[in-house]
């Protein structure tokens, strides 16, 4: 096969997949591995094991984490057809992208090894810069390759991502592909649900992280909001809860301020949006900070260490998803963990659902997860779960 200007990863599983239509290897056969492939056709080891994960989605092989990856039967010879899905995951991007889409993906990626299941993460491309025509195609094409139904992760970034991501949907709409957003309804204050939903229970992760900041002491909180999408409000409305649950258990009284809400300016470059911010918290006296996610956690902490403060005594924080930098930072995060993988098993018979009865009303489904407590927060239990 002649080289392309296609990705590497495609080219090699174009060469693997014809040894396999070839016949040069039987059902059952064990493939070579990632670094003898690697070596094999001179390319870097991510990109021999995203050639596999090509291969698998197209049900080609059958990949176990422990022995590598084998050839299976072909699809005529199967008593059932696998359940053929695709997922497009739009992670906002920027330098925390791959650690993010890390986070986000992992579930999937463990879902595509589950037996009778296909999962493809290139049929849809996540970047949607196409005319309404172009997304048309690419889901006529998903349609005429059997995806029967799309996991999607939308933008929240701008309201131009916002359009690229209706066009897409109206494309699903049109072609009769059915879609089960992940994480987050589409970009906007108030957005109707029109499409099944499965995300993590933020209200329950704005509670627990506010609770946790009242109950170590702090008594003027914050909290900070990204780009308007459900995932944020959900967070924020948790926090308010805690709040007056708060009153409720005296640990503040009842003529206590109503707590601000801070919003990231977007559009802003992060030095200058960090450092609004930070003016705030210090002009207004707080001493506890809940964060829409972990990264703006690391940003103010190390804006206000920058400015003599103290990070947890001065202002404590908490984020959320869990980011594996957070893990690593001089002060680790208390972060309200991503759910990755319960997200991931949860949409599949969301999924089902949806394609065996198209016309039912779309679904919300709450992933509970747990908050973990680090030292960005001056917990007692610094380092681990609560219950750990």
């Amino acid at each position: 096969m002649a080289l392309t200007t296609q990705p590497k990863f495609r080219t090699v599983a174009a060469l693997l997949e014809e040894m396999i239509t070839a016949r040069e290897w039987a059902a059952g056969h064990k493939l070579p591995s990632v670094r003898a492939i690697a070596q094999k056709y001179d390319v870097a080891l991510a990109t021999a094991a995203r050639a596999l994960e090509v291969l698998h989605g197209k049900g080609l092989i059958r990949p176990n984490e422990r022995s590598g990856a084998y050839r299976v039967a072909d699809p005529a010879a199967s008593a059932a057809p696998p359940d053929h899905w695709a997922a497009c995951l739009r992670v906002t991007p920027g330098p925390w992208q791959e650690a993010s889409l890390a986070v986000t993906a992992a579930g999937f990626r463990e879902l595509a090894q589950a037996p009778g299941v296909r999962l493809d993460f290139d049929t849809v491309p996540t970047d949607l810069a196409l005319p309404a025509a172009a997304l048309r195609q690419k889901v006529r094409q998903a349609r005429e390759r059997g995806v029967g139904g799309l996991f999607f992760l939308p933008s929240r970034l701008n309201e131009t991502l916002l359009a690229e991501d209706e066009r897409l949907l109206a494309a699903c709409r049109e072609c009769g592909l059915p879609v089960v957003l992940i994480e987050r309804n589409l970009r906007g204050e108030h957005r109707p649900l029109e499409w099944d939903l499965v995300c993590p229970d933020d209200l329950d992760g704005g509670f627990r992280c506010a609770m946790h900041l009242l109950e170590n002491g702090r008594t003027r909180l914050a909290f900070v909001r990204g780009a308007p999408s459900s995932s944020h409000n959900d967070q924020l409305a948790g926090f308010l809860l805690a709040h007056f649950q708060a009153r409720q258990r005296d640990l503040l009284p009842d003529g206590h301020p109503f707590p601000p809400t801070l919003d990231y300016a977007e559009g802003s470059p992060s030095k200058e949006a960090y450092r609004a911010l930070c003016d705030r918290i210090l002009a207004e006296g707080i001493d506890g900070v809940v964060c829409y996610h972990d990264r703006a956690v690391i940003g103010l902490a190390i804006e206000l260490l920058a400015r003599g403060r103290r990070v947890p005594d001065d202002v404590a924080f908490t984020g959320f998803d869990d980011q594996h930098i957070g893990q690593a930072f001089a002060i680790g995060v208390t972060t309200y963990a991503y759910p990755g993988r319960e997200i991931a098993a949860r949409a599949a018979p969301v999924m089902r659902q949806r394609i065996k009865d198209p016309a039912a009303p779309p679904v919300k489904v709450l992933v509970p997860s747990r908050l973990i407590v680090r030292e960005s927060s001056g917990g007692a239990t610094a380092g681990r779960a609560p219950g750990d």
